[in-house]
């Protein structure tokens, strides 16, 4: 479902990545662990449509989406804080990209009730993200990114910031949600435990190259 062909990244003088390429298969759930600051979430970014390389292409579902816009990629995407809008409410937010789409409005609210069953958030449809605890922001993150039903998922350190507990709690839910909507995924974390809990294989990492 995605593969990334030999992408490099340069800033300067600094080559972040150095002809990587990498798989996921279609309903896999990979990790890259790695340390901070190695160019793990510079990939993402590449992927997504967020950062033009400097050489090599991505493909998606056998078609290379180098040259189309991010929003025509079919790429999800959930980042380290999450990046909800404040002035919308839970279900609003969780809907946006289907209003973006242009889907009729009774397909949003089911769809976005659907999505809050699933991370299980029924009850705060309307309440504002203001008001959420850190771990019901994580999963209307979530949500948010499943909603128009990515062709692949990118998920940029998701659980970071919570506490161990609930840190390993939404990491089981996180999997569990990945296998039942049969979501590809691409999970970028440092956290071994993490990356065992969640994904289906690890890729390790080292800076600037996947191995």
């Amino acid at each position: 479902m995605l593969d990334v062909r030999d992408v490099t990244v340069r800033f300067g003088e600094r080559t972040v990545l150095d002809r990587v390429s990498l798989n996921v298969a279609d309903g896999e759930v990979v990790a890259l662990l790695g340390p901070s600051g190695s160019g793990k979430s510079t990939l993402l970014r590449v992927i997504a449509g967020l950062l033009v390389p400097d050489g090599g292409s991505v493909w998606v579902d056998g078609i290379d989406v180098s040259a189309v816009p991010a929003h025509r990629r079919q790429i999800g995407m959930v980042f380290q804080d999450e990046q909800l809008f404040p002035h919308l409410t839970v279900a609003a937010n969780v809907g946006f990209g289907l209003r973006m789409q242009g889907r009729p409005k009774g397909e949003i609210a089911s769809r976005v009730a659907e999505l809050l069953d699933l991370v299980g958030l029924p009850s705060l449809a309307d309440r504002h993200v203001t008001k959420l605890s850190g771990g019901e922001a994580k999963r209307v993150a979530l949500a948010r990114s499943l909603a128009p039903q990515p062709r692949v998922l990118l998920l940029d350190e998701p659980l970071t910031g919570l506490d161990r507990d609930l840190h390993d709690r939404l990491a089981a839910d996180l999997a569990t949600l990945l296998r039942a909507t049969g979501t590809t995924a691409l999970l970028v974390t440092h956290d071994p435990d993490e990356a065992a809990t969640i994904a289906d294989r690890t890729v390790r990492w080292s800076p600037g190259l996947a191995s």
